[in-house]
């Protein structure tokens, strides 16, 4: 039986001890298709067609086609539904949310002189909000295989029993955190109870039955991109053009894990059912530079060739966790056994390096009644690591992401038509999975429409974007890897006033 009491540690932890994951790095190299309505509404291909706040994203060679200034403001509202299958049992989550999704203007100066090749000069500043992290998903199921105790058996193996019982939570690395609830939660037990050198545990809860599982994740939040952008005509062939982006975040998740049993009890303090909470605050900033050119080889054929630079990212983490359970020799008897050590850790700031991308883009313009448009981006994302690289939890890690990860192909494919002062448009995109194993996370699928009207310098336009998308989705990172299966699917609306001067 065990003899150990609760000790709680109150107050703030600042620790150099990290605990990121390669789904955290994913989280800022991943993008949402994000801009003006008619951008989304052409699912983003405008690599070879600029003259829209949003095509500098893709290519900053596009400010240079603008003829005239324009200062344009994109508001959306995004709908997000989570199916989840977790051992044959399905559930459903869903979050709304309304953002502000681009603001910006451009600000064109021609030459006077029209001797000159250099027929024009442009400047822009543009914001996009590259994604959106309001989420909301539940799984819930029935495992006969695993329970959540051997998350804490997988971190508390190795650790010596009387460094857990010496040390208050907060001055634990974020291992040994995990042994400590696991242990004063009553879900381990040392081999030997009165050795404190003992690194060996078992589980506190039976084995051979069901286990009844929840995991809820809600999340919120934003990463917000900053274009400071530049771009030159020359002659009426080429545009080229250069960005300087400035990038920054703020994401706030909190998770928690619910397990119950029906396995056979007895009176000593096995667990009957449990409660884990995790709540993480990541926020910071990032840097990024882009170049890109478009030829326009005729008056209906256009190319273009875009760079994206890596994205360097500075970020810091508040993390904080809770731990209940309860036992079957006190049920009915004592209310549940609370692990809540009031500590918010405040892990060292470190840096993250998402992969860049090149995009090569053609573009064939009917005249003045239409267009289509095609974009191909190619993006590496074995090249994301974390840092400092001495570091050798982040040594590993880079390690697993690098044998992890791989190679991903984007297409998007867009065309617009002109009736009139109407703007009907449509377009889809696909991107490729950037795990080599696809189960992970899958291939994604989008298909978008959109409307615009002119009233001549002023403009409406509206988009409307489906998104469907595939993944697993892996309850913690060691011991008990359990996953439930998700489909994600995205209902985009954006709205875009646009004045032009």
């Amino acid at each position: 039986m065990k003899k150990h009491l609760l000790l709680l540690a109150v107050g703030l932890s600042f620790s150099a001890a990290q605990s990121q994951e390669i789904s955290d790095a994913m989280r800022y190299a991943q993008r949402d298709l994000q801009g003006t309505a008619r951008f989304t509404a052409m699912s983003g291909a405008f690599g070879a067609l600029g003259g829209d706040l949003s095509a500098m994203n893709v290519n900053p060679g596009g400010s240079a086609v603008f003829m005239n200034n324009q200062f344009a403001f994109t508001m959306g509202n995004y709908d997000t539904k989570n199916n989840s299958n977790y051992f044959g049992t399905t559930t459903s989550a869903s979050d709304n949310s309304f953002d502000l999704n681009q603001a910006g203007g451009v600000f064109v100066f021609k030459n006077r002189n029209p001797n000159s090749d250099w027929r024009k000069f442009s400047m822009a500043i543009n914001y996009e909000n590259t994604n959106n992290y309001d989420n909301a998903l539940f799984s819930a199921g029935t495992s006969p295989v695993n329970s959540v105790a051997n998350y804490f058996l997988s971190y508390a193996n190795g650790v010596p029993l009387g460094l857990i019982t010496s040390t208050n939570y907060a001055n634990l690395n974020n291992g040994a955190q995990q042994a400590y609830l696991g242990y004063y939660g009553f879900i381990i037990n040392p081999l030997n109870e009165d050795d404190p050198d003992n690194v060996l545990y078992t589980s506190n809860v039976r084995s051979g039955g069901n286990y009844y599982q929840e995991n809820s994740v809600y999340s919120n939040g934003y990463n917000g991109k900053l274009i400071f952008n530049s771009a030159v005509q020359y002659q009426d062939k080429i545009y080229f053009g250069f960005n300087l982006n400035s990038h920054f975040t703020d994401y706030v998740k909190n998770s928690n894990f619910y397990e119950s049993n029906n396995n056979p009890l007895n009176s000593d303090y096995e667990v009957r059912n449990l409660n884990f909470s995790n709540n993480l605050h990541t926020y910071g900033a990032g840097f990024s530079f882009q170049i890109g050119a478009i030829a326009k080889l005729t008056n209906e054929f256009r190319l273009g060739l875009a760079y994206e630079s890596p994205t360097w990212y500075t970020l810091q983490d508040e993390f904080s966790q809770r731990l209940s359970s309860v036992r079957s020799n006190t049920i009915d008897i004592l209310p549940p056994n609370v692990v809540d050590p009031y500590v918010i850790n405040y892990y060292a700031p470190y840096d993250l390096r998402t992969p860049g991308s090149f995009t090569a883009s053609t573009a064939y313009v009917f005249g003045k009644s239409g267009l289509i448009s095609l974009d191909y981006k190619y993006k590496d994302y074995s090249c994301t690591e974390f840092s400092p690289e001495n570091d050798p939890y982040y040594r590993g890690l880079n390690s697993a992401m690098h044998n992890a990860l791989g190679a991903s192909n984007e297409v998007r494919v867009g065309a617009e038509y002109k009736i009139e002062n109407f703007r009907l448009r449509g377009g889809y995109r696909f991107e490729g999975s950037p795990y080599k194993n696809s189960a992970t996370i899958g291939d994604l699928n989008s298909f978008s429409s959109g409307l615009g009207y002119s009233f001549g310098s002023i403009k409406l336009d509206f988009a409307y974007v489906y998104t469907h998308s595939t993944s697993q989705q892996q309850f913690f990172s060691q011991g008990f890897t359990e996953s439930a299966h998700i489909n994600t699917y995205k209902n985009n609306f954006t709205m875009t006033l646009l004045f032009e001067m």
